[in-house]
Parts: structure tokens; C-alpha cells; sequence
């Protein structure tokens, strides 16, 4: 299941966001922004985790998309980090690559999951 591709890539992610909020704090002394990008960051894959335990398909739904949130909203703080250059071209675009990865997992989990509930309340 896609979950658990989701599960996997959102561990190695959040890794990536520690190691890159460790990199922003120590070397370019940035705290307030790369704060909100380890929070949203790892948050993606707690609610992957929490989804996993859900108690209805609704429920699990409603995990997926908050990561699905959590991922886009990931986006902003990398764009925002390399926009005020505190983010190279290169570092910006690598784990942009890997945020949009995820974002396109859980956007087509949340997209067959709604087909299958046939609920009017996805996005």
C-alpha cells in the first residue's frame, strides 16, 4: 500500500529536515524560520504514523491529509529559506524534490481513498 512507501520516504524525510535545521542553526544562524520547517517537516510523517492507528477510513483519511497540509506547507518554508538565501539553488532544489515526492503520495492516497469512501469532503 502506498501508506507504507508514504511511512518510509516520510522517516527519511524528516532526517533530512533534522540534519537541515541542525545545518541552518549552527552554520547560518537562522532559528526562527528553520523552526517551522522542522516542526511542519517531521510533522508530516507523525500524522502518516498516527494514520496507521486510525479508527475509521475517515479517520485515516483525515491523517493523511493533514500530512498532505503538512507537506505543502514545507514547501513555503523551503521556498521561503532559499527565497532569503539562506538555501543554495542546489540544497533548495533537493529537498524540494523530495517534499514534492511525498506530497504526490499523499495526494494520490487522499484522491483513492475519497473514491473509495465516496465522500464529497476530499480535496
Amino acid at each position: 500500500m502506498k501508506n507504507n512507501i508514504a511511512k518510509e520516504k516520510s522517516i527519511k524525510f524528516a532526517i533530512r529536515i533534522i540534519n537541515l535545521y541542525k545545518y541552518l542553526t549552527e552554520e547560518k544562524k537562522e532559528f526562527i524560520i528553520s523552526k517551522q520547517l522542522l516542526r511542519s517537516g517531521t510533522s508530516i510523517g507523525s500524522n502518516i504514523a498516527e494514520s496507521e492507528c486510525a479508527m475509521s477510513s475517515k479517520d485515516f483519511l483525515a491523517k493523511i491529509y493533514i500530512a498532505l497540509k503538512e507537506s505543502n506547507e514545507t514547501l513555503y518554508w523551503l521556498e521561503f529559506l532559499y527565497e532569503t538565501e539562506y538555501l543554495s539553488e542546489k540544497e533548495y532544489n533537493s529537498v524540494k524534490s523530495d517534499c514534492l515526492e511525498l506530497k504526490k503520495i499523499l495526494m494520490a492516497t487522499t484522491k483513492t481513498m475519497c473514491e473509495a469512501t465516496d465522500t464529497n469532503e476530499c480535496c
